[in-house]
């Protein structure tokens, strides 16, 4: 993955809040003061960006689905069963299509052996 690929999935809303942080010189004191929120509630933004630049930097093959719940998830926007959920049966439809294009490849194949003879 590219270097700068993890930064062109975060939202615009995760951007604002990097910028800022960076601008204010990483003072989550400084954060809460300038969105007028506690420290703990600035702290809980940050570990979750946190998290989500983590999953999108992540070098292991992972599908752009999978990488957006694993997203979802970090923001607290869906719970941890829900993300297992989905997961689950987007294993199970990437199976079933890996099976599928396999049986075709496997056709394919004995048809032109069938046709070589």
């Amino acid at each position: 993955m590219s270097a700068s690929r993890w930064i062109e999935l975060l939202e615009e809303e995760d951007l604002a809040f990097l910028k800022r942080f960076v601008l204010a010189s990483g003072s989550l004191k400084e954060m809460a003061t300038a969105y007028g929120i506690s420290y703990p509630t600035v702290r809980l933004r940050l570990d979750r960006l946190i998290a989500k630049i983590k999953i999108f930097d992540h070098e292991h093959a992972m599908s752009d689905f999978e990488r957006t719940l694993r997203g979802l998830h970090s923001d607290g926007k869906i719970d941890l069963a829900t993300l297992k959920t989905l997961l689950s049966a987007h294993q199970k439809e990437r199976e079933k299509a890996h099976a599928s294009s396999e049986n075709d490849r496997l056709r394919a194949d004995s048809h032109r052996v069938d046709n070589a003879g």
